[in-house]
């Protein structure tokens, strides 16, 4: 098995975020040690994964000198920036090489709140191309690897922070999701991923003008705690008072809950192995006193699944045909990967469509919210199959792909649609050792709710640890 992770007896250790935080605020840690620590774990392990989009290691050590955010909660904890939101100063090409690169001219929201919340950036991390595939394969840049095996994907268009989160070389990064690339990856590299209700974290401009808003702003974390301490963060910086707040969770909730399961998604069963994984998560659920119970198919239209690939490929299409006028003279659409081109061809030829397709993505809010009158949570697995190959998911061939694609990513769009939140655990392994995510979702604003049933899941079944010993 071709594991690959930095974990060492260095300044690190394998202190998550939260604990080291507390290491650099009491003093037995200094911030220019941790940054060292880091960026020595980037450099020794980056080679086998391809995590990386863009190194800014000079800028973290300025900013572990000067001591940014020094009364920030994170204040000198390392992490790295998705490669789809600005950093001033660093380009932003999105998982392509479509374009010359060039310097962003100042920071994007999201990344002043990662900043303001103390957290260092070590640089950008390495996407799917404008983060359409559930796997970073981009033929010229190269896939990126799963550290629990390098033979197989990272998963997801935020797999290079994952990577290189479950590798050890930093606790926390952040990442987006538009159809689970926060809870895909999280899924593969064994780790915490919370896509968040929408608008409960601050996007862009681009993305707060999309039709149907689909992209949510989050981390990816190896602890709970760690990702209920950014929320908490992030919330005191940035808050929107349409959603009831966060706030401070620490432990599980007393509550006993109403959870349905659900193994089938719309179009197929999970895989016997999958299914067999989320029955034994729902049997854990009920040993802990909440009420499970096993519903057939999810809240959503027979049409659910075609309009949200026509959708997709409504922003790739934006994407091709905007291109020059946002990315500079040298955007060269023909240097795209085929699924890019292939989904803009789809949804080029079925724009009459489109208008129809959006009303019902739209609509499916009132089909979960009512859903959500009976249930508290939902249990369901993250991906319908264990993790592919590297190569399974490679943009060589447009309809072989986006087949493969729907194949296994069909759970996770319908949060994206409703604005829902969900959270992926690492509660479950696969034969061969890999992690296997179970998503639990919940009402709008429920954020607090998966938290509490993460921490109590993490307490009664502790997730497998990269550096502990393999199958």
């Amino acid at each position: 098995m071709n594991r690959v992770h930095a974990f060492t007896d260095d300044a690190l250790g394998d202190l998550d975020a939260v604990a080291l935080a507390d290491a650099i605020r009491s003093g037995r840690l200094a911030r220019g040690e941790v940054a060292e620590a880091a960026i020595a774990r980037a450099e020794a392990v980056n080679p086998a994964l391809n995590g990386l989009a863009y190194a800014a290691f000079d800028t973290a050590r300025a900013a572990a000198a000067r001591g940014d955010s020094d009364h920030a909660f994170f204040h000198g904890v390392p992490t790295f920036i998705k490669d789809n939101v600005d950093v001033a100063g660093q380009p932003s090409m999105r998982g392509t090489d479509a374009w010359e690169p060039y310097a962003a001219v100042a920071d994007s929201e999201i990344t002043r709140v990662v900043r303001a919340t103390g957290l260092v950036s070590l640089g950008k991390t390495q996407m799917s191309e404008f983060g359409f595939s559930a796997a970073a394969e981009h033929p010229r840049l190269g896939p990126v690897r799963n550290p629990w095996n390098t033979d197989y994907t990272a998963g997801a268009s935020s797999s290079g922070s994952a990577a290189l989160v479950a590798a050890g070389v930093v606790p926390i990064a952040h990442a987006n999701d538009g159809g689970g690339s926060i809870r895909i990856p999280a899924s593969c590299n064994g780790l915490v991923g919370l896509k968040p209700s929408r608008g409960r974290l601050p996007l862009d401009p681009v993305y707060r003008r999309m039709p149907v808003g689909i992209v949510a702003n989050g981390v990816v974390t190896r602890s709970v705690r760690d990702t209920a301490a950014f929320y908490r963060e992030a919330e005191r910086l940035w808050r929107n008072p349409k959603l009831p707040p966060i706030g401070d969770v620490t432990r599980p909730g007393k509550q006993r809950l109403s959870i349905a399961m659900v193994t089938r998604s719309l179009l197929r069963e999970a895989s016997p192995q999958v299914r067999e994984l989320t029955l034994k998560a729902g049997a854990l659920l009920e040993e802990l006193g909440h009420h499970v119970e096993h519903v057939d198919e999810p809240p959503v239209p027979d049409s659910f699944a075609d309009d949200f690939v026509l959708y997709w490929g409504l922003l790739a299409l934006a994407q091709v045909r905007i291109g020059r006028r946002e990315f500079g003279a040298t955007f060269d659409p023909t240097r795209l990967d085929k699924l890019t081109l292939g989904l803009a061809r789809h949804s080029g030829r079925n724009l009459h469509r489109l208008p129809l397709a959006i009303l019902r993505l739209r609509r499916v809010r009132r089909r979960s919210a009512s859903f959500f009158g009976t249930y508290d949570a939902v249990l369901t697995p993250t991906v319908a199959e264990e993790t592919p190959r590297v190569g399974h998911l490679a943009p060589t061939d447009y309809q072989q792909v986006i087949d493969r694609l729907v194949d296994w990513v069909a759970f996770t769009p319908l949060q994206n649609v409703t604005g829902e939140p969900a959270i992926s655990l690492p509660l479950a392994q696969s034969a061969d050792g890999l992690p296997v995510g179970m998503m639990l979702s919940a009402d709008v604003g429920r954020e607090a709710r998966l938290l509490e049933l993460a921490y109590e899941l993490e307490e009664a079944q502790p997730w497998a640890r990269i550096q502990g010993p393999q199958r």
